[in-house]
């Protein structure tokens, strides 16, 4: 597939990375010449320095011939003017854009093939919202991804001593669990990929991704850890976009303090708040922090722009006796650095968007992509078309089907009904299958095993 990608920063180069190693014919546009050159060194991607939006930069990227149109700069009105340009001059299929302001996402005629003509919408803070939600809801995850319109929820656990399961086989989860359906996904033991069988015996610090309808994870997370209470109370720190965000979302539920430094935004969210606590000064000001309680506090959430203040601020809080901490973290060198230890969910807004923007890049029927373990695999929820004659997978048992080394299926949903995937299942047309794909340079194999051959045209 021929993509031209827009903006070069953490999102649009992680992007580009995603695709390049899948075989991907990728440009990349940014003015920074320094930074394309930093990315062209690393992966094979042509590289086009120029302001995205105009038609001649656009032109010399390949859009005359170009697939696709993801445009993730900075600026939202020139990923917007980008968009109208590839539909006008150059009939590009599929036009994605980034799109950050309230302002414009809140006016939905806007994006139409009568005005700006963008397919798909991505809202970076609207999916890290999203995604700190799913997490608050799920004392002690470490993700909590939604498939098939939330019917089924995948979830990551570290597995503590003293957790039933701990130091015993997955396949007494059965027992243990008679009623419930669930399968264990994928295991990462010393960040290594383990493939979950039945006599895998689950060690404590395991990291164990697990997949079950939506009413029944919070039994199959009290088999891995021990049962934590639910959160009440939460302290945000930083009032940007995001913070507003999940703030306005969380305040119905529970008791929320922003702490922002800034006296004017300050004032903005105190007037555009209900319920919410805003308090002005430094997310970093201990004496601050413990006027307002940090030691009872549940969840204390750092979403600044500044990668190095969530740090500092977040180790504060836990060493004041904050219960848990969420980091947001915009370099993908710290993630790997900070999580594990004092902090406890390190959240890279790159990864949590890149999902949203793969879904649309990928072959056959595709409606969920996530990214799991920081990009190193993919959960890919895809919906199985045509006969037995025509499809790789329709009409034959989970047994029958040729799947790629490194991939397993974790659920199929049909209808309203969570299946297993037992060995003797079979899968019909319309069936949603959620895959895990511990290999990405399978991804592909997996696409074409969803391709519907032309004997079902």
């Amino acid at each position: 597939m021929k993509i031209i990608i827009l903006g070069a920063g953490q999102v649009g180069g992680t992007l580009a990375e995603n695709l390049a190693s899948e075989k991907n014919d990728i440009t990349l546009i940014d003015t920074d010449t320094s930074r394309l050159r930093e990315l062209s060194d690393r992966i094979d991607v042509k590289t086009i320095v120029g302001v995205g939006s105009y038609p001649q930069v656009m032109r010399d990227a390949g859009a005359d011939d170009a697939d696709m149109l993801v445009a993730v700069t900075n600026s939202d009105e020139t990923n917007m003017v980008a968009c109208q340009i590839a539909y006008t001059l150059f009939r590009t299929p599929t036009k994605i854009s980034r799109i950050r302001s309230n302002a414009y996402l809140k006016q939905t005629e806007l994006f139409s093939a009568d005005a700006f003509p963008i397919d798909v919408l991505i809202s970076p803070e609207q999916v890290v919202t999203n995604y700190i939600s799913r997490l608050l809801e799920y004392p002690g995850s470490l993700q909590v991804l939604d498939f098939a319109d939330g019917r089924v929820q995948l979830v990551a656990v570290k597995a503590y001593y003293g957790g039933p399961l701990v130091g015993q086989t997955i396949a007494t989860l059965k027992d243990h669990l008679p009623n419930v359906e669930s399968r264990v996904a994928a295991v990462f033991r010393r960040n290594k990929a383990i493939e979950p069988r039945g006599n895998t015996v689950i060690e404590a610090d395991d990291e164990v991704f697990f997949v079950a309808a939506k009413g029944h994870i919070k039994k199959v997370m009290s088999e891995l850890r021990r049962t934590e209470d639910s959160y009440k109370r939460v302290i945000i720190a930083g009032g940007g976009n995001i913070g507003y965000r999940l703030a306005k979302t969380l305040e119905k539920d529970y008791r929320i303090k922003v702490i922002e430094h800034g006296e004017d935004r300050a004032r903005h969210l105190s007037e555009n708040l209900s319920s919410s606590v805003v308090l002005l000064g430094s997310a970093t000001d201990k004496s601050l922090l413990e006027e307002e309680n940090i030691e009872n506090t549940d969840v204390f959430c750092a979403l600044t722009n500044d990668d190095e203040v969530n740090i500092m601020s977040s180790l504060l809080a836990k060493r004041l006796g904050a219960r848990k901490v969420m980091t947001l973290i915009n370099k993908a060198a710290y993630v790997d650095l900070v999580q594990g230890g004092m902090i406890d969910v390190a959240i890279s807004p790159q990864q949590a968007t890149i999902g949203s923007l793969l879904t649309h890049v990928r072959r056959g029927d595709v409606v969920n992509v996530h990214s799991l373990r920081r990009g190193a695999a993919e959960a890919i929820e895809a919906i199985a078309h045509g006969n037995n004659s025509s499809s790789k997978v329709v009409g034959r048992k989970v047994e029958e089907v040729n799947l790629p080394p490194g991939t397993t299926i974790g659920a199929i949903v049909r209808d309203d009904e969570v299946l297993m995937p037992r060995s003797d299942v079979i899968i019909h047309s319309g069936d949603h299958v959620i895959l895990f794909v511990m290999d990405k340079r399978h991804i592909q194999d997996v696409e074409r095993l969803f391709q519907v051959g032309l004997g079902f045209f």
